[in-house]
């Protein structure tokens, strides 16, 4: 039975999972963290993903799929990685100086473990790379944008992709023929407009700061003050630590774990409950922003580890949008918690459809890595 071996490279960290090509089942998963420390490097760690292929009796994979955080322009589907395909994932460093240069050495510590093995490379960028130019295009000086690739890229690409793909086969309704805002929202949040399968609009862009209210990075905000902070004296690396990982839920209330902030506004504490509001807030924007995009929309998904498990949120987020035809059962609601499979959560007499859609971002890149090779 053909296997794939899913890797999502970090910078001191190795996510892999075997998984049946055809069957989609995980055989084998782990996570090598503290690479650099504990473990070497890289290609150390895939040594012992390879003792733990041997302890398993697992088959050599067939293939191999990595996630690769940013394609920039180049990518808009899986591809076979070649030494050219390196080449233009270098490009796209300084548009993800963190994730990139990791991806690049876990297909470098791949390939020396597995030389025969072929290697593919899935992007979070690609699905969006179907944007219409009016939505990818930014307001800014084209010289400028075209020397520095700045557009809007967007990114949780895999996953809005598959769960649109999961939603339309519960409903038992082509894919094709539905309007869908898709919210991935874990401790990096994102939504998608996605007609008839196509991506048309999503909320990150250049880089995984702008849109929704994270962890710890704030989203949408006034592109001034980044100059303010720098005019104050903040360097370039003291303002890209404070967007990325000092703003959001953390830069709200001290804590980016949306369980912590969920306990404080319960326990009475403003400073959480208004973090919950403008968390609520920016999702009830982009889901009314995306509909007028769509010309109407037919599913609401929520995904990830808090669209799964967190019942507030999604109610907070549909709260008030009756008049669009969305309207969600508090029953269904809190009863969908960490479901196994997608659950419908709207009342029925919603017209638009509101689905907890599990996410399943190796069994994507596997499905995606099998489709290109012809598995």
């Amino acid at each position: 039975m053909s296997t794939v071996l899913v890797v999502n490279a970090g910078s001191s960290s190795l996510k892999y999972a075997l998984v049946g090509a055809h069957t989609g089942e995980q055989e084998l998963a782990g996570v090598i963290e503290r690479i650099g420390a504990d473990v070497p490097d890289h290609a150390a760690a895939f040594a012992l993903v390879r003792d733990e292929f041997a302890n398993h009796a697992a088959p050599v994979p067939a293939a191999i799929g990595h996630r690769v955080v940013h394609g920039g322009s180049h990518f808009a589907a899986p591809v076979e990685i070649t030494a050219a395909v390196q080449e233009a994932i270098a490009a796209c460093i300084p548009l993800a100086p963190l994730h990139n240069p990791a991806a690049l050495v876990g297909i470098a510590a791949a390939e020396a473990v597995f030389p025969d093995v072929p290697q593919v490379a899935v992007f979070d960028t690609a699905f969006h790379q179907t944007m219409p130019l009016a939505a990818a295009t930014y307001a800014i000086d084209r010289d400028v944008a075209a020397q520095f690739q700045l557009r809007r890229y967007g990114f949780h690409g895999t996953s809005h992709a598959y769960v649109a793909g999961e939603v339309a086969r519960y409903l038992d309704r082509p894919l094709t023929e539905l309007k869908i805002i898709s919210l991935h929202l874990g401790n990096g949040a994102s939504a998608c407009a996605i007609d008839g399968g196509r991506s048309v609009d999503t909320s990150m862009g250049v880089t995984p700061v702008e849109g929704l209210v994270m962890g710890t990075r704030g989203g949408d905000m006034d592109p001034a003050i980044p100059v303010i902070l720098a005019r104050a004296g903040w360097d370039a690396d003291q303002v890209d630590d404070f967007l990325n990982h000092q703003c959001g839920l953390k830069g709200l209330t001290g804590s980016s774990d949306l369980r912590d902030v969920t306990a404080q506004a319960d326990a009475g504490d403003d400073a959480a409950e208004l973090a919950r509001q403008v968390m609520a807030h920016r999702l009830r924007g982009y889901i009314g922003a995306y509909a007028a995009v769509l010309g109407g929309v037919d599913v609401v998904v929520f995904t990830a580890g808090i669209g799964e498990h967190a019942p507030w949120i999604r109610a907070a987020a549909c709260a008030g949008l009756e008049f669009m035809g969305i309207t969600v059962s508090p029953e269904r609601n809190a009863a969908a918690i960490g479901p196994e499979t997608p659950q419908r959560i709207n009342e029925p007499q919603s017209r638009v459809q509101v689905v907890v859609v599990p996410t399943d971002e190796e069994l994507a890149i596997a499905q995606q890595t099998t489709e290109l090779l012809q598995l």
